[in-house]
């Protein structure tokens, strides 16, 4: 499989903007940069028409400066490893790669993930936030869901934490495949990463605790479902959407009787706890 390779440059503070969007038009893979980064995407799943309509739109606001190019191969953890830095949520969890040294002994909770994705490392701001929350929230013998698990970070926080019961699924099989590598990895080898969606996976019959960190237009159309999978009095962590997508999602939610309870900002990207009413 041969994958087009863009050498972009950018304005600091759109990166993740840029990556979140590029994201959501098929490039699957990215590699941040002391100019911006390098985003990748099989050739055969380029639409030139939604590329060309995002670089546009970014293009002065951004300055965004783009070299292009072909790899008929790519080693993601070759190019993994001299790209990517651990990450550390203040005290509470330190986030790493198979070829870090542990710091163990210096955070309450270490997690390693095989890289080879940004989004989900860490790196990413709204998986940033996530971890954030979460560190925040009670999980000791929960039932969870991780809805769009990618990477498996946070079902693995989720554990970690202390739940009792997890379940994790994506709709992608590749992030399922990577997800289960990267429970093997820290130890959780009864934790399984389903292929499919809310919709369509085996669940539990109701939840104390769903995370769900994917984008706008999935979580309003899977509002509902996530509030008819919510214990009364259970809590919903959302990310994946900027700053002034607040006001929609907000609405979404209300009229599913989820109650906004706390927010936190990210270079302009956001997450939200949400409870279901008693």
């Amino acid at each position: 499989m041969e994958y087009l390779e863009f050498k972009i440059s950018c304005k600091e503070e759109y990166r993740e903007i840029l990556m979140a969007e590029l994201a959501n038009i098929g490039f699957d893979s990215f590699l941040e940069t002391d100019k911006g980064f390098d985003a990748y995407i099989p050739q055969e799943d380029q639409d030139e028409n939604l590329w060309k309509e995002v670089i546009t739109r970014y293009q002065e606001e951004a300055a965004i400066y783009i070299e292009a190019g072909i790899l008929a191969k790519i080693n993601w953890n070759e190019a993994w490893e001299k790209n990517y830095d651990p990450i550390a949520v203040a005290d509470k969890v330190y986030v790493r790669a198979t070829f870090h040294p542990t710091k163990f002994q210096d955070y309450k909770n270490e997690i390693v993930i095989n890289p080879k994705m940004s989004f989900g490392t860490g790196h990413h701001s709204t998986t940033y936030l996530m971890l954030e929350w979460q560190n925040e929230i009670d999980h000791t013998g929960k039932v969870v869901m991780d809805a769009g698990s990618g990477t498996g970070i946070l079902a693995i926080m989720a554990m970690k934490l202390g739940a009792d019961r997890v379940t994790a699924f994506d709709i992608d099989e590749w992030s399922v495949e990577n997800g289960k590598e990267n429970f093997e990895i820290n130890g959780f080898h009864t934790l399984e990463m389903q292929t499919g969606n809310i919709s369509s996976v085996k669940t539990e019959e109701a939840y104390d605790l769903i995370l769900a960190n994917i984008n706008k237009n999935v979580l309003l159309d899977e509002m509902e479902a996530y509030a008819k999978h919510l214990l009364a009095g259970g809590q919903l962590l959302l990310s994946g959407f900027y700053e002034s997508d607040i006001p929609d999602i907000s609405e979404k939610a209300k009229k599913h009787g989820l109650t906004l309870k706390g927010k936190k900002v990210r270079n302009q990207w956001t997450s939200l706890l949400l409870k279901k009413l008693d």
